[in-house]
């Protein structure tokens, strides 16, 4: 993980801190997740596997569990 230093104005750091504190986190996981839902919101692009991008898709769709494995399931393709 990339690290990166910012300079708050002092109101801005102690809601911050509040914010964390009251949720159970930490400061670098608030600021970190806000980046992230701005960057989403601004329709940044995005970089990382395919994986990562489509993550939370995964377990959205009912079928099979071994679909990807089991021989059983491509017996008619391509014929």
């Amino acid at each position: 993980m990339k690290s990166i230093s910012l300079k708050l104005p002092e109101t801005l750091y102690g809601d911050l801190e509040s914010l964390a504190e009251h949720k159970g986190v930490s400061k670098s996981a608030l600021v970190r997740e806000a980046l992230l839902d701005l960057c989403r919101r601004q329709g940044a692009p995005t970089r990382g596997s395919a994986l990562a991008q489509l993550e939370d898709l995964a377990g959205s769709i009912d079928g099979p569990e071994d679909l990807s494995f089991n021989r059983a399931y491509f017996e008619d393709l391509g014929h």
